[in-house]
């Protein structure tokens, strides 16, 4: 995994700008630590920081192919998993090749088929290519949208980055964010595409972007397809075991430690003994961490997690037969504000998940000290239908994000009672953004013929989920794992997996009466049935009181000292929590003080240019 950079301009020479590219690929270093690279021509430059994971030595980037009309140069950050399949069909296609890198494989790829070379990749990915043949540069992202990749047009080209912070650091862009851009961070329904920056955009998941003199233009190579699902329950369950086992099989191909985040859970339990299973074959055992906060008997179950994680992965461990560690975190490292700030500057934004993202980033951190890749089970609730509000009828007689109904967050309210309701109702209009966000997305899902109003429904959850969601839980993995240097992969995200779920009828999805129905059965047969039968619990939050107090503290701290994060919230209600009891402060309340926290940080950092 790697960060990537580039700029295009037609009409100066950018031979002369290696000092504005260094400073773009200056920011990714977390991303790439073991090694950087730069490319430099007239009307283009590229960057390149690299965390080495296959062909060590051969995967040298920015890589080149001399051709006899011009060059051509790609920058990439991701992983192609059937690099070798592809290899051998491209030198049966005359291609010959230096290394054993995927990187080269992906670069003769294109040289072979142009752009279609997308339809051709199985993996993760992220990628820019100036063809020099023709003046033309060619940026193209992976199916789901994994792996990052944004975009800003200029007056004679664009610029282009893994992460905004690559943009933001060229001399030219100017830090914005305006109201577009808050109804997209206060709303949490992630927009494909869209990104906070004003003037800026992701390549959107499964589209190719192509930049000439002519100038810029989009298509989409892959989307999700309604499709008709004519499989009984027996060979459903069957065929998404075959899609598990081969995308786990596929993503435990590196030259680096490897490891599986296990939290105990169905999802993450299932890709342990099923990577476990796999690595046995050739003599491997599988290495597992799981992360932690109270001692067994200081744990108290909530409506978010009526069990505690590490027990569940405990009697994974022991039938699977990993080498496992637990990683325990204190109430001190998560209200850190360097872990703060480390977590803010990994996402270039200042609403994310809170603790949650602080959590994340310190396992993140420990792990790398063992691990360079690691599988995570995230996705599964999105493609199985695995979240609790899935199956609240009052959520599902709602048209809107089943997540915004289910946590109180409806047409008359907002994320937190603690955010400035003038601001949220008034100047962003969030409710009707949300409103009109629900119409815009579920318009692209076609009508089935002979779909009853529940099904479609259904339908439409499931939708949203992987499209408005899931990207959200995408770039929080990326930016937390990558701010420490280490790659995470996702089998369930893999597009054979997501495609036929999707297609599997709700009452499919649901035959046992749970959630996740199909997932559990496709596995049932590798796990303790404790593991199987355990209710869903979300990622795990400290139950400490001085975490807590700790926040309050801080909180406290802004609000003497007249910050500008505080202008965002109601003051009268924030200064109420910040000196109630520890015990008395409600989720919202605690979230709010996540929210400011953040949002001081990222002010102070980034000082953007505020434009409501």
């Amino acid at each position: 995994m790697c960060g990537i950079a580039g700029w295009i301009a037609f009409q100066r020479n950018l031979e002369e700008q290696r000092p504005a590219l260094d400073a773009m690929t200056a920011t990714m270093v977390c991303r790439g630590p073991d090694a950087g690279g730069a490319w430099l021509s007239r009307s283009a430059v590229l960057g390149h920081r690299r965390l080495s994971v296959i062909d060590l030595e051969g995967g040298v980037q920015p890589m080149t192919v001399d051709t006899p009309d011009g060059p051509v140069a790609m920058t990439y950050s991701g992983e192609a998993y059937n690099f070798r399949e592809l290899r051998e069909e491209l030198r049966r296609r005359g291609h010959a090749f230096r290394t054993a890198s995927d990187t080269e494989v992906v670069l003769h790829g294109y040289l072979e088929w142009g752009e279609e070379v997308a339809d051709h990749l199985d993996g993760m990915y992220a990628l820019g290519i100036w063809d020099g043949r023709s003046d033309k540069l060619v940026l193209l992202r992976d199916r789901l949208g994994i792996k990052p990749l944004y975009v800003y047009e200029t007056e004679d080209g664009v610029l282009f980055g893994s992460e905004a912070k690559a943009i933001l650091a060229h001399p030219e862009v100017e830090a914005v964010v305006d109201t577009d851009g808050f109804r997209e961070l206060f709303g949490f329904v992630k927009e494909p595409g869209r990104a906070v920056w004003a003037g800026m955009r992701e390549v959107r998941p499964g589209s190719v972007v192509t930049v000439g003199r002519n100038g810029l233009r989009e298509h989409t190579y892959w989307r999700l397809e309604v499709a008709e699902h004519r499989d009984d329950t027996g060979t459903t369950v069957r065929r998404v075991r075959e899609l598990l086992e081969a995308s786990v099989g596929r993503q435990l191909v590196a030259d680096v430690p490897q490891c599986v985040l296990l939290s105990g859970g169905l999802d993450s339990s299932a890709l342990t003994a099923l990577a476990g299973r796999k690595l046995a074959e050739q003599g491997e055992r599988a290495r597992t961490f799981t992360v932690d906060f109270e001692q067994p008997d200081a744990f108290r179950p909530d409506e978010l997690r009526g069990s505690q994680d590490a027990p569940y992965a405990r009697e994974v461990v022991g039938h699977v037969g990993t080498l496992h560690s637990d990683i325990r975190l204190d109430h001190q490292e998560l209200a850190n504000p360097e872990v703060r700030r480390a977590t803010v500057t990994a996402r270039d934004l200042p609403f994310g998940f809170g603790e949650a993202d602080n959590s994340l980033y310190l396992l993140f951190k420990a792990i790398r000290e063992h691990s360079t890749v690691a599988l995570s089970g995230e996705s599964a609730d999105e493609v199985f239908g695995g979240y609790p509000w899935f199956h609240l009828p009052a959520v599902q007689e709602t048209a809107m994000f089943p997540w915004v109904t289910a946590a109180g967050l409806g047409p008359k309210s907002h994320p937190t009672k603690l955010i400035d309701p003038g601001l949220l109702l008034g100047t962003l209009d969030v409710p009707g953004y949300w409103a009109q966000r629900w119409t815009d997305t579920v318009a692209q899902l076609p009508v089935v013929p002979g779909e009853d109003a529940h099904e479609r429904r259904m339908r439409e959850f499931c939708y949203v989920h992987l499209t408005s969601l899931l990207g959200l839980l995408l770039d929080r993995k990326d930016r937390m794992s990558m701010a420490v240097g280490l790659e995470v992969r996702v089998p369930f995200c893999d597009h054979r997996l997501v495609e036929y779920v999707f297609n599997t009828p709700w009452a499919m999805k649901t035959f046992d009466g749970r959630e996740k129905s199909l997932l559990r059965a496709a596995v049932r047969d590798t796990l303790p049935s404790s593991v199987v039968e355990r209710v869903k619990a979300l990622y795990p939050h400290t139950q400490e009181l001085r975490y807590v107090e700790e926040l309050q503290r801080q909180v406290g701290e802004l609000l003497t000292g007249g910050h500008h994060a505080v202008e965002f919230f109601d003051r009268a209600a924030l200064a109420k929590a910040v000196h109630g009891e520890p015990g008395a402060v409600e989720r919202d309340e605690r979230e709010a003080f996540e929210r400011v926290l953040d949002l001081a940080v990222w002010l102070d950092t980034y000082r953007p240019a505020v434009k409501l």
